[in-house]
């Protein structure tokens, strides 16, 4: 699953790697937890052009009759999108690209969990598949919500977790955001990702707390000979 990721990257950087400017700073963050806002990439129907824009962590779907269940839908699945009724019309027509430095995993040991932080080989921000959908309450106010997509974990995750969030190629940004974009092609998309594309070493339990947001949360921590990896 992922459940916890940064996005410290400056706004120079997202323009670059993305395409898209980004309309004001965006302040680093080290611990971006569910039900928090994120930042994401979508297509405007109306304005036909991507656009920068703040969701709420955890889907809500249109039909929900409580908001609270966006609680449960911060990931889904990429083999039951189709099948889903809180996530197949968000997949055909709503789809977001969620930008990340890095994300965190646990591991088991013993009777606790080591946090391990996730980032690309090259530390550059990378474009995470998500979802999007519009809840519009009893008073008539709106909440716009995202999920991100998982799939099989990598060589890389799999000693951590045996699910990962989709990274998306850079080249596929424009497929991903498509409005016509054909199923069966963006079906293609929701694969592992390299296993040369990210390194995992372990950090601060600090992370677990979301009230924590430093750049010391992404800082390694020494594990033993076994866990300090560099897994690839």
């Amino acid at each position: 699953m992922c459940g916890r990721f940064a996005l410290y990257a400056d706004g120079e950087q997202l323009a670059w790697r993305f395409g898209v400017p980004v309309p004001r700073p965006i302040a680093p963050r080290y611990n971006i937890a569910p039900s928090q806002p994120v930042l994401a990439l979508r297509h405007n129907r109306d304005a036909k052009t991507r656009e920068w824009i703040h969701f709420v962590w955890g889907l809500v779907p249109s039909w929900a009759q409580d908001p609270s269940i966006g609680n449960r839908m911060i990931n889904a699945r990429a083999e039951t999108l189709r099948e889903k009724p809180a996530f197949r019309n968000a997949y055909r027509y709503r789809r977001c690209i969620v930008p990340v430095s890095g994300f965190y995993e646990w591991k088991k040991v013993g009777r606790t969990k080591q946090p391990y932080f996730v980032r690309p080989a090259d530390d550059l921000p990378m474009g995470l598949a998500g979802l999007w959908e519009t809840w519009r309450s009893p008073d008539g106010s709106e909440l716009e919500t995202c999920t991100i997509i998982t799939t099989d974990a990598n060589a890389v995750i799999r000693p951590l977790h045996n699910r990962m969030a989709v990274v998306l190629p850079p080249d596929a940004y424009e497929l991903w955001l498509r409005p016509d974009a054909p199923l069966a092609e963006l079906d293609a998309l929701l694969q592992p990702a390299p296993e040369d594309l990210l390194i995992a070493y372990p950090v601060s339990p600090r992370v677990n707390s979301p009230a924590n947001d430093a750049p010391s949360l992404i800082a390694p921590v020494k594990q033993g000979n076994e866990d300090e990896l560099r897994l690839f």
